[in-house]
């Protein structure tokens, strides 16, 4: 059988590259412009390389019954690795994935084709307009994960935004995000403002170095007006290759002081990271 080979592809919104693991079969990273984007095993989409998908995926996999389908809204598609994970994971899920990079949903198409059966549709559009049109309470899950490079737009931030969240999720529903910045935190924290604002219960899911400001680095949000399931969530977060804390309540509030919510006015890309952040080869 011939090796796989790495594939090079200008998209609509930079240079996209498919490197083929060499330690697993049939697995793939895809970066964009150097940074690493999706990590993907054909063999077994259950296999989560990057740790925030694994610390999404946690939040995927306790807040319903195990199992059982869902309905999911991801804003961002990449590779489509939570997807993936999702339709093997609670099989029937009904899944709406939005990319804004047309052509890097060709790529993708082409060489990490979904199995068929897979309840997952992927169009393309902007994540904030999708949104908007969707119909209200019809997403169990909205999974935001959109990076203009390495950076999270700025109309995906705002107060707007995030009661656009919160109209199109069910009652029971969880907005889960892929975040980053580093120290003195000026945009989680604005973040965290935010979505206080619209939803009674949050969680912030990091390292704790990167939370200490050691580092850049990933946190995930999560958003709801029911409890998330804590406890399971930090057991599972602190089992991890790379441990990470769930910070909530009085420790998230003190996290965020004197953060103030966000509106579209004057809402800002997440900041650039330090060079290195997330870069590869």
């Amino acid at each position: 059988m011939d090796e796989p080979i790495p594939v090079t592809r200008e998209v609509d919104h930079g240079t996209a590259k498919l490197m083929p693991d060499v330690d697993r079969a049939r697995a793939w990273l895809l970066t964009m412009d150097g940074a690493p984007q999706s990590y993907v095993d054909l063999d077994d989409p259950t296999h989560l390389e990057f740790e925030y998908a694994r610390r999404i995926a946690h939040v995927l996999d306790t807040v319903a019954e195990p199992g059982s389908p869902l309905t999911l809204l991801h804003l961002g598609g990449g590779a489509l690795t939570l997807p993936r994970y999702a339709a093997a994971t609670r099989p029937g899920s009904r899944q709406r994935v939005v990319e804004a990079d047309r052509g890097l949903i060709e790529l993708v198409s082409e060489h990490l084709p979904l199995p068929d059966g897979s309840g997952i549709e992927v169009f393309a559009g902007d994540a904030r307009a999708v949104l908007e049109e969707a119909p209200a309470g019809s997403a169990d899950m909205i999974i935001g994960d959109v990076f203009g490079g390495s950076r999270v737009p700025a109309h995906l931030t705002s107060l707007e935004y995030a009661r656009s969240v919160e109209r199109v999720l069910r009652p029971d529903g969880h907005y889960v995000a892929n975040l980053a910045d580093g120290a003195p935190f000026g945009f989680l924290r604005a973040q965290v403002a935010t979505f206080a604002a619209v939803f009674e219960h949050l969680c912030l899911i990091a390292e704790a170095p990167m939370l200490r400001g050691r580092r850049f680095g990933n946190a995930v949000l999560v958003a709801a007006h029911r409890e998330p399931p804590l406890a399971d969530l930090a057991r599972r977060t602190a089992s991890d290759v790379f441990p990470a804390r769930v910070e909530h309540g009085a420790a998230l509030e003190r996290f965020a002081r004197g953060a103030v919510p966000v509106r579209d006015a004057d809402a800002v890309a997440s900041p650039e990271p330090p060079g290195g952040a997330f870069t590869v080869g």
